[in-house]
């Protein structure tokens, strides 16, 4: 039954898609214009406030800012149109230099170049004697007759009409369509936002609200950064360019601010032009140079220092989900889609923020990582990869400590490890195989941290400590298996070893050969480990063994990871003769250093203490 549903929830997922590329695809004509006034919207909402501000009424300004905004960008269009033209009738003029640059970059003779050519044509020449083989006196005789196709109809009606004049009037029915609707969305600004929210925010109120905000803000801010960014970048070219002698220098430097719009392809685009204006009209090769080496130096300013510190991560898409969003959009819609494709990928990244069920778009196309530091440590301690899972703990080290380190990352591996085994969806030898990886990484991260402490001690996380004089002795006692053992390795680490002499038991140990431990090695406080799940009945049986043998002994349990009922744990082990009960290796280590200062001394009535109680027993 559940495989069932999974097929036909997927199923519906496929089919939905479906529908909504292609009506995507099919309502481009009415799609396209409605995704450029938005945009506008968005960009001319700000010079609308601003007029508004210095109380011109609002009707008024929306027509404003609307006018001279359409009459720039025509004027714009009409300004280039106008200078490709002068181009292209001056270009006889420059003819020479362009056809001597072009013999120049022709190979010498006999080249490398020269013989594959000389191949090719051998083998066409090869390919064309067969077929002409294979023909027979008939149809070498045979001449093709032309037919010619005269449809029936007025060709001045309605479909010849349209079919003719189609073509040309689509992009001023775009743009005047986009023109109406930027007014009107300019003018019902708040009308149309309040139906938004009482369409989709029907009981979502403050989620669609902060939907709609996030959305405003984030695309205003990325509109606004882009506009100073491209701006300043075509006022550069166009400087550069006149310094260097290319003509229409001023025309270059704003299309190269228009055309930077397109994401990692605008700016060679914009450079084409010019570059190839500088190789027709120059006499030596300085000029092409000069104006390739500007853009090269621009876009490597731009994209390493100005970008980074101006937008840092601000729109929240990840890089490849850009590019991938990009080329998605540009099949789609073409040129147009290229444009609009970070402001639309932005917008489904805040629904799939803010809406439960597209929540996949966020995690599809967000920057933020999608998974977790401890998830991620933990799929590679199950892929065996080791050296990557030793790398993501040691850069989590890096901001952060050695025991928050522990309780973050390493610890939830054992925890997920024990969890899998119980679900049967683990095996032993994979178990273990995550629990001695977990070892041996806890015990690099270890030794990084005495590096760098300039503490050259090796401890082994699983040998006995030797005696310290003035050192407080605590032994640390696994209640089931080799997690818990691997969980006291790391808290001995975490420990002081100046201060506390940690010993560390073996697993699976009788409750007599604790015993017997406790009465030979005589420590100060006793940590018992139980990493969930499991374990809680073992700790327990434990206390309670412990504290009819030694009353007076301070007992410690350590059930790192535990996200169950905590106060009813908490109860249950103290019911059994625990001191304290901690959750983190942090806690416990702050508990240990709490009953350390409660001690009548330091080191002191360790051994002595213990061979008393076994006397009086």
């Amino acid at each position: 039954m559940p495989v069932t549903s999974n097929m036909t929830r997927a199923f519906m997922i496929l089919m939905s898609s479906a529908v909504v590329l292609g009506m995507l695809f099919w309502l481009e004509a009415i799609l396209v214009p409605i995704a450029l006034a938005v945009l506008l919207t968005f960009m001319l909402s700000p010079l609308v406030s601003i007029l508004q501000g210095i109380r011109i009424p609002r009707t008024l300004a929306v027509f404003i800012v609307v006018g001279v905004a359409f009459s720039a960008i025509v004027a714009i269009g009409w300004m280039i149109g106008r200078q490709l033209t002068s181009f292209v009738d001056t270009f006889p003029q420059y003819e020479k230099n362009f056809n001597s640059k072009l013999a120049a970059l022709q190979p010498a003779d006999g080249g490398f170049f020269d013989k594959v050519q000389g191949i090719i044509s051998r083998v066409s020449r090869q390919i064309d004697r067969q077929s002409a083989s294979r023909e027979t006196p008939e149809q070498r005789g045979r001449n093709p007759q032309s037919v010619k196709v005269v449809e029936s109809g007025n060709a001045f009606g309605m479909p010849g009409l349209w079919s003719a004049l189609g073509p040309i009037l689509e992009p001023f029915a775009t743009v005047g369509l986009s023109v109406i609707l930027v007014i009107f969305m300019l003018l019902r600004r708040e009308d149309l936002r309040d139906r938004v929210i009482s369409i989709v925010g029907h009981g979502r109120l403050t989620l669609t609200t902060k939907a709609l905000d996030e959305a405003e803000d984030r695309i205003s801010r990325y509109l606004l950064m882009q506009l100073i960014v491209n701006g300043s970048y075509g006022l550069v070219v166009a400087i550069g360019l006149f310094f260097i002698g290319v003509p229409y220098a001023l025309l270059w430097g704003f299309l190269a601010a228009v055309l930077r719009y397109i994401p990692y392809l605008g700016a060679w685009l914009a450079a084409i032009l010019p570059l190839g204006l500088s190789l027709v009209i120059a006499e030596s090769w300085s000029a092409p140079l000069l104006t390739l080496g500007l853009f090269l130096t621009l876009e490597l300013i731009s994209n390493m220092l100005v970008e980074p510190w101006l937008y840092g991560r601000g729109i929240g898409v990840s890089e490849t989900a850009t590019l991938i969003m990009i080329a998605f959009w540009t099949w789609l819609w073409g040129p147009i889609g290229l444009v609009l494709a970070t402001p639309l990928t932005v917008c489904l990244l805040v629904a799939g923020k803010h809406v439960p069920f597209l929540s996949v778009l966020d995690t599809l196309l967000g920057d933020k990582p999608a998974l977790e530091p401890p998830t991620v440590f933990y799929q590679r301690l199950l892929a065996s990869d080791d050296d990557e899972a030793n790398e993501i703990a040691e850069t989590y080290l890096e901001k952060t400590s050695l025991v928050t380190t522990y309780d973050t990352v390493l610890i939830p591996a054992l925890v997920n490890a024990k969890r899998d085994i119980e679900r049967e969806i683990l095996s032993d030898e994979e178990q273990s195989s995550v629990v001695n990886s977990t070892r041996e990484i806890a015990e690099q991260l270890a030794t990084v941290v005495k590096s760098q402490e300039g503490d050259g001690a090796d401890k082994s996380l699983n040998a006995l400590s030797l005696a310290k004089p003035n050192a407080i002795r605590i032994l640390a006692i696994p209640a089931r298996d080799e997690s818990d053992k691997v969980g006291l390795g790391m808290l001995a680490e975490c420990l002081d070893s100046a201060k506390f002499d940690v010993s560390i038991l073996n697993n699976g140990q009788l409750a007599s050969e604790v015993i017997e431990k406790i009465i030979d090695y005589g420590p100060a406080m006793i940590c018992v480990a139980a990493v969930p799940p499991g374990g809680a009945g073992h700790a327990r049986l434990l206390c309670l063994r412990l504290r009819a043998r030694f009353p007076s002994l301070k007992i410690l349990v350590g059930r790192w990871g535990y996200a169950g009922n905590e106060q009813k744990m908490r109860e249950q082990l103290v019911g059994a003769g625990a001191a304290d009960v901690a959750i983190t290796l942090d806690e416990t280590c702050r508990q240990i250093e709490t009953l350390r200062a409660l001690l009548p001394a330091e080191g002191a009535n360790a051994k002595e203490l213990a061979n008393l109680e076994e006397r009086i027993v």
